[in-house]
């Protein structure tokens, strides 16, 4: 059966990828962060940079939080001015890491008193998510330990599952947690959440609100994240992805720009589960820190990646994959999937944007814009944002 070119563009019109706050602030490595001249120096210019990227992609309505990153006095009137601006407020992600009381853990942390601040924390955000109308509650935690013999692994997971069980109590009924997990890094001989198959039990323990996020940087070289995505799908499990790319940890540059293949595996599979509506409820958002490039047109850059590995997905005949699967045709099943990755679907793209009203080429629109001139001669002085601000 020939693909439907007319499903495939109002799909691809209605996608919806959301967009990090801290992704328009200074970041860089461990050894330095490079500052940049334009840098947002409030949330509110982050959310205005958010809704500069919107403008020009038409799929990014929403913007991620990082508290304490984007604290103000007033949630609900940072939410009004993100609406007129034409974007919303989406998951808002929690920070347990970068305070000195969090060396030895934060939620997990031996002393009852730290671990008191820090889960207080989590309902803070609950919080915030009232007051911005928010639906995610994103966590992640940095808590593990270095060195054999420092802690009880058994112990240490009572106390995560007793925080997250009190989080979990305070969301409103439309409210969830996103669960968060990642291999190593701070923590280097045991994470306390280092992988999908410890959040997916967290998350059972829970509830049906409870649900896994992937970053497609966390994991071992070589793992199988499509296969992750598959089987959380048939759970119903998977609330969230956070994309970026990597070549050898947790890079997080821009999605699809080492393993653009890998990126369409995923969206193959999401598409594959029936997972793209956005009526599916999955929060797809980037999670990358552009440290030398231009923030702004980076972050258009990675929309456009997924865009384009989401368009091949959807142009798999499934009828044809089927088939050759069922009659065990190893060579034909893969050549059915690689004639949709081969697909230059640039045109196609191009023309789903005009019938939204959009430039074509959404990078060259904007650098054509005159914004990135602008912001660079009104945000001069105060403190720019980054890690920590």
């Amino acid at each position: 059966m020939a693909v439907d070119l007319a499903a495939v563009r109002q799909a691809l019109a209605a996608q919806r990828i959301e967009t990090p706050s801290w992704a328009f602030g200074n970041s860089g490595t461990r050894f330095k962060v490079f500052a940049q001249p334009g840098v947002p120096r409030s949330p509110e210019e982050k959310i205005a940079d958010a809704a500069t990227v919107h403008r020009f992609t038409g799929v990014t309505p929403t913007v991620a939080l990082h508290i304490p990153w984007d604290e103000v006095d007033d949630y609900r009137a940072l939410a009004d001015h993100a609406a007129s601006l034409g974007v919303g407020i989406g998951a808002i992600n929690t920070n347990v890491f970068q305070d000195d009381d969090y060396k030895l853990g934060s939620v997990t942390n031996p002393d009852p008193g730290i671990r008191r601040k820090a889960t207080d924390h989590l309902l803070q955000a609950v919080g915030i998510m009232d007051a911005t109308g928010s639906r995610d509650l994103k966590l992640w935690f940095a808590d593990g330990i270095n060195y054999p013999g420092q802690d009880d692994l058994r112990s240490r997971q009572d106390r995560l599952a007793s925080a997250l069980r009190e989080a979990y109590g305070r969301l409103g009924e439309h409210q969830r947690i996103l669960l968060e997990y990642k291999l190593f890094e701070p923590a280097f001989y045991a994470t306390d959440i280092p992988d999908w198959g410890t959040s997916y039990a967290h998350c059972i323990e829970l509830g049906e609100r409870a649900t896994v996020c992937i970053d497609t940087g966390h994991h071992a070289p070589g793992t199988n994240i499509e296969f992750i995505v598959a089987f959380l799908l048939r759970q119903k499990k998977l609330g969230a992805f956070d994309f970026n790319s990597r070549f050898y940890a947790d890079d997080d540059l821009m999605a699809g720009a080492a393993d653009p293949f890998q990126l369409f595996r995923i969206m193959n599979e999401i598409v594959r589960g029936g997972a793209l509506d956005p009526a599916y409820g999955i929060n797809f958002m980037l999670d990358q820190c552009h440290n030398i490039e231009m923030r702004i047109p980076a972050i258009i850059r990675s929309v456009l990646n997924i865009q384009e590995a989401t368009a091949k997905a959807l142009l798999v005949d499934r009828d044809a994959l089927a088939r050759a699967q069922a009659e065990g045709d190893v060579l034909e099943a893969n050549a059915v999937l690689m004639d949709a990755y081969d697909t230059d679907v640039r045109p196609l793209l191009a023309e789903v944007r005009s019938d939204l009203g959009l430039d074509p080429d959404p990078v060259r629109a904007y650098l054509r814009s005159g914004y990135q001139e602008k912001i660079v001669a009104d945000r001069v002085g105060g403190r720019q944002a980054g890690w920590g601000a």
